[in-house]
């Protein structure tokens, strides 16, 4: 049987930030766009956080991290301080004015779950997104082991 899947999260996934594109433009917020609002959510979570960490939470490659935590420092959303006790540590610190989006940014969020899970029902969307977690989990075991030197 044919499947799919790989096909139906990548359309998804693009319709997805082109949407997120337009509401941020709605609610005003132009400090930064899809994919850096995926590494302000993560710090808005977690602040303080290495680059490695940083990867880990929004999958985003180090080097394209580096390009992007570049342009949100010379926005003011990021700063880079160096980790306490360890010199060759980098870690990646929220701004205030970051911190200040927060709010809107939440309802964008709140926004594009409702528009996502519309006509689901509530049952229906939690399996839904812990079936896409198990993909995840599968996508990203796969790319360790992908990337693991050989022995």
């Amino acid at each position: 049987m044919e499947r799919k899947i790989g096909m139906l999260i990548t359309l998804t996934r693009q319709h997805i930030s082109r949407l997120l594109e337009k509401m941020l433009a709605e609610y005003g917020i132009d400090e930064f766009n899809g994919p850096q609002g995926r590494i302000l959510y993560v710090l808005w979570g977690r602040d303080s956080i290495s680059i490695q960490e940083l990867a880990n939470g929004t999958g985003l490659a180090n080097a394209t991290l580096t390009s992007m935590l570049d342009r949100m420092e010379r926005k003011e959303l990021v700063r880079r301080r160096p980790a306490p006790g360890d010199r060759r540590k980098t870690l990646i610190a929220l701004t205030p004015k970051a911190r200040a989006l927060e709010h809107e940014y939440q309802a964008v969020s709140e926004r594009m779950s409702e528009l996502t899970c519309r006509g689901l029902s509530e049952e229906e969307c939690r399996r839904l997104e812990a079936a896409l977690e198990r993909v995840l989990d599968n996508v990203r075991e796969a790319e360790q082991r992908l990337n693991r030197p050989e022995k």
